[in-house]
């Protein structure tokens, strides 16, 4: 089982990358999207493309957009496993609950601010320290008795949002045009103009977070049976939230710096692999990152390719197809708690 799941996505995967980079307003042939990939690798093998501007095109516009969104996805479905994990609830999800927009004000601090004491770092470094904030809120807020309630979890991401949504007009309100349409991007959710100055940004960052997780599987596991049992086969329970809530900042702060909040990848993801897997974070976590990056770059494909010569913002799509398997989740959880607990 789970060296098939692995394979299977990552072949998905594969495939969503060279379909991705093939499409756009340039129609490449994925053969010669291979071809273009194994020569620049040093292999002669396949067609190079016969588009005189094909090779350009590739390499300085679709493979940054591709992989950034690959990374992208692996990181937000990434991040919902584990706050899914340490939360036991099948609600928490970083945008849901407010730790992207507070990941977003951060950033929209520094584009207003025009901040740059870390260079090309600083948004990200910024949008980290802000999802850590929210996220430790989170916490504190909604876990009451050692216990998380669905609904508690809700209104506390319902407030959690709408102080940010405020933080975020109040920025918009101080900046330039340049800096409210930065923002404005921001929260819409797009991979519009990606260059591998920000892949080389964010891929760190998700490899950290993703690596980190994986370590943190079995204990999750582990916590899952509740806080008294992993205490008594030796887990500190506060220590690993405490290590989960920084994993999931960071996992946050790769996905929202330089594409904005894009909501629910990191809630339908990890549901439909455990569906198919079941609950181990050890199979969870890394068939989580890979069906999220396969959910994103097939999301962007779409978000490019829906309206001729138009870009639709990538977090709206997410959002169309995220808010229904939300209401879903809302209703199946009333009815196995008996109740909105």
């Amino acid at each position: 089982m789970k060296v098939g799941l692995l394979g299977g996505l990552t072949g998905l995967l594969l495939v969503a990358l060279v379909v991705g980079a093939g499409q756009g307003q340039m129609h490449v042939p994925p053969l010669e999207v291979l071809g273009s990939v194994l020569h620049r690798i040093g292999l002669d093998l396949g067609p190079l493309p016969t588009h005189p501007r094909a090779e350009d095109t590739l390499w300085d516009v679709r493979f940054p957009r591709v992989v950034l969104a690959a990374l992208v996805g692996a990181a937000l479905a990434t991040a919902g496993a584990v706050m899914q994990g340490i939360f036991g609830n099948p609600l928490a999800e970083p945008a849901v609950v407010g730790v992207s927009s507070g990941a977003a004000v951060a950033a929209g601090c520094v584009i207003v601010l025009d901040v740059a004491v870390l260079g090309s770092w600083t948004i990200a470094a910024a949008a980290f320290l802000g999802g850590l904030a929210a996220t430790l809120l989170v916490y504190l807020l909604s876990r009451d008795g050692g216990r998380t309630e669905v609904v508690t979890l809700v209104l506390t991401g319902i407030a959690l949002n709408a102080m940010t949504s405020a933080a975020l007009a109040f920025l918009m309100f101080l900046g330039d045009q340049q800096a409210r349409e930065e923002i404005v991007f921001w929260t819409l959710g797009s991979l519009n103009g990606t260059r591998w100055a920000a892949v080389a940004v964010v891929a760190p960052l998700a490899a950290v977070g993703i690596a980190a997780a994986l370590v943190l599987a079995r204990r999750l596991d582990l916590l899952a049976l509740g806080d008294r049992a992993a205490f008594h086969v030796g887990v500190d329970v506060e220590r690993l939230r405490l290590a989960a809530i920084v994993v999931v900042a960071l996992l946050t702060a790769a996905a929202v710096s330089f594409c904005g909040i894009i909501a629910f990848v990191g809630l339908v993801v990890p549901h439909l692999v455990r569906m198919i897997a079941g609950p181990g974070h050890l199979l969870l976590v890394p068939a989580s990152a890979l069906g999220g990056a396969v959910l994103l770059t097939f999301a962007d494909l779409w978000a490019r390719t829906a309206v001729d010569n138009a870009d639709l913002p990538i977090g709206m799509l997410t959002s169309l197809v995220g808010g229904p398997f939300f209401f879903w989740l809302i209703r199946r959880s009333r009815r196995t708690a008996g109740g909105w607990a």
